[in-house]
């Protein structure tokens, strides 16, 4: 009788490597594990994976025709392994990366794997860990001929939401999936940041201990804001040590990052969309690097006292406020460049549906995202968040507290760059006369880079002699 053979390979066996396995293996399917270290193989095989050693033999385990779900790091190690598994594998076989790989990378992949007959998928996957084991969010896209053949099992091993909605859906061709991905990620980053600065304004100018900020964070999650970051945010705060210390302050207050957050900002330069946010929190990252110079600098300028001058419950209002209005403008720029990208790429994202896969499983996961599926339902080709009229309305309503928050910020000399970054940009986006004409004025002096004119029809452009 001939032997069954795997119906799914995955390539890549670090924690979240071996916990999609073992996910993959609790839904039903049978999984042929693979690794460059022995003593991973051994492991998964301990508990009844079959494990390969070679290209040729993870090949020859697998059902025709062949799917390899591999999670390894971006760049050379995905080079690397597709590049060893090509020879192996035949027509209509399928390679899903789901690492965190750069979208043009994937691009040209998808090309190159198409000439060898062979299709190629960019898989974004969030949730860590114990997303990898329990569900995912899974955001696949590439060759398109691979869709119906990979979706079945990515549909069986994502999240979902509660009503029981699977938290993957196809995103486009190329490199979408990554792209989406990526974004996700830099809004992750937005997401980060922004909590991390109100939490200073909360216990800088409302005097609470870390306990009493978990607290307020733990209220929050009742409320609009309730998410995955704030959770885990209220969790943090109020753990301690054995000594009964916070280890809140035991960790020294340097941020390390993996590169998707830059790769979203330079993206944004790219196509030319004012993701000013999402910058802002990679630059305080940055910033966060010299933990020595900024002491000493502390030290030459002292700050001034908070100026809050409210109770607890007015500073947990106002704040409260200010994180919402922030992360609906966060959204509102992490969307416009995926729409951007998605012209320029012809993509044809489907935003409700990004919305939608967000929702459950990755780290940005909230019931905010709800709001914003439903927007983009009713209006798929929505510009700017802030056009939906509930949008909009909700940044009408908090809209005095986000300017008192960030008011707050400058008077006690608190950084808060996010939320700084956020208001500033919904102030450019909202002013009808902007200073960018006197900007092009100067342009056109020193370089004669002309402008053009109110009182003429746009597209012709004029040069002025400035000086005799």
């Amino acid at each position: 009788m001939k032997e069954k053979k795997a119906d799914i390979a995955l390539a890549g066996l670090g924690v979240m490597g071996a916990n999609l396995a073992r996910n993959m293996k609790n839904k039903g399917f049978s999984v042929a594990v693979y690794d460059l270290e022995e003593e991973k193989i051994q492991a998964l095989e301990a508990e009844g994976f079959t494990g390969c050693r070679s290209p040729k033999e993870l090949a020859d385990s697998l059902e025709k025709p062949r799917i390899i779900f591999a999670l390894v790091p971006a760049g050379k190690p995905v080079e690397d392994l597709f590049s060893s598994l090509v020879p192996v594998l035949e027509p209509g076989d399928i390679f899903i990366d789901g690492g965190n790989s750069h979208y043009k990378d994937t691009e040209r992949r998808c090309a190159e794997a198409a000439k060898a007959g062979l299709y190629y998928v960019g898989c974004g996957v969030s949730g860590g860990e114990e997303g990898a084991l329990h569900g995912p969010c899974l955001m696949p896209g590439g060759n398109a001929q691979a869709r119906p053949l990979v979706e079945p099992i990515l549909q069986a091993v994502c999240a979902r939401t509660e009503s029981g909605e699977p938290c993957c859906s196809w995103i486009g061709e190329g490199g979408a999936g990554h792209f989406v991905k990526m974004v996700h990620n830099g809004i992750e980053y937005g997401d980060m940041q922004l909590i991390c600065e109100v939490w200073q304004l909360l216990e800088a100018s409302g005097g609470l201990s870390h306990e009493e900020a978990g607290n307020v964070f733990g209220r929050w999650q009742k409320t609009g804001l309730e998410s995955y970051l704030i959770d885990i945010t209220s969790r943090i705060l109020k753990h301690r040590e054995a000594d009964g210390s916070f280890t809140l302050d035991h960790i020294l207050d340097r941020a390390g990052q993996k590169g998707t957050g830059k790769w979203t900002a330079a993206a944004a330069l790219e196509e030319g969309v004012p993701l000013t946010l999402i910058a802002e929190a990679v630059f305080a990252r940055f910033l966060s690097g010299d933990p020595a110079g900024r002491r000493a600098a502390a030290a030459r300028f002292p700050k001034p006292a908070p100026a809050f001058a409210g109770t607890a419950s007015e500073l947990e209002a106002l704040l409260q406020n200010a994180l919402y209005a922030a992360k609906i403008l966060s959204y509102a720029q992490g969307f416009a460049l995926l729409k951007t990208a998605s012209d320029r790429y012809g993509w044809n994202l489907d935003y409700s549906a990004i919305a939608g896969c967000w929702r459950g499983g990755c780290i940005i996961r909230s019931v905010f995202l709800e709001n914003i599926r439903q927007a983009y339902a009713a209006h798929p080709g929505l510009c700017d968040l802030t056009e939906d009229a509930w949008f909009a309305g909700e940044i009408r309503r908090c809209l005095p507290d986000f300017r008192r928050a960030v008011s707050l910020a400058v008077l006690s000399g608190i950084p808060a760059p996010a939320l700084s970054a956020a208001l500033s940009w919904f102030d450019g986006r909202t002013c009808g006369q902007l200073p960018a004409n006197l900007l092009q004025a100067q342009r056109d002096f020193f370089g004669a880079h002309t402008y053009e004119r109110t009182d003429r029809p746009e597209g012709e452009f004029f040069h002025t002699k400035w000086t005799d």
